[in-house]
């Protein structure tokens, strides 16, 4: 197993990608479980705001259950904002200790795209005062360094992106070649 961190702006595409490559892994063979906002702050963090405290407790708690799903073999798909440098680096880091991959996946994408994209209205509620602390708006975003793929998802059409990821793949003898 490993976990794939799909990370930036709300509308970049982080779960577009996600979906395309379950969908390939899935043709594949290879057992995937894909983790989004959808399906986490609904249930198991559905405590937690969005205070830089309560982010950074969302993505340690969606760190911990990737690392549940890698030790069983299962590719994680994590897609979320995650907009903190620093909490990224402490999920690698609980990969990195227990022996588990990590690939850090950059969603990268213009705010100008990304608003463009917006299919809830967040961001057009964001600049209204509606939402505090929208990343990208009145709250940072920072962006990996150093991620091992970078997608440029207002440059790049969607079966490009996950060619790369399969590729990436495939060089680290995660995914068997076709």
């Amino acid at each position: 197993g490993a976990t794939l961190w799909l990370t930036g702006l709300s509308g970049s595409g982080k779960s577009t990608v996600a979906v395309a490559l379950e969908k390939e892994l899935f043709k594949r063979g290879k057992i995937s479980y894909r983790l989004d906002g959808d399906n986490i702050r609904l249930g198991i963090n559905s405590n937690l705001g969005f205070s830089a405290e309560d982010r950074k407790e969302n993505i340690r708690r969606i760190g911990e259950i990737s690392k549940l799903f890698v030790d069983c073999g299962i590719l994680s798909l994590s897609s979320f904002i995650s907009p903190y440098r620093e909490d990224r680096d402490e999920v690698r880091a609980l990969h990195v200790s227990s022996e588990m991959t990590f690939i850090e996946i950059f969603v990268d994408c213009s705010l100008d795209v990304a608003e463009s994209r917006d299919p809830k209205g967040l961001y057009k509620k964001a600049r209204a005062g509606e939402i505090k602390n929208f990343t990208g708006i009145d709250d940072p975003y920072e962006a990996p360094e150093k991620p091992e793929i970078h997608l440029y998802s207002d440059h790049m059409s969607l079966e490009e992106e996950v060619k790369i990821i399969l590729s990436y793949l495939e060089d680290h003898n995660i995914l068997q070649p076709l």
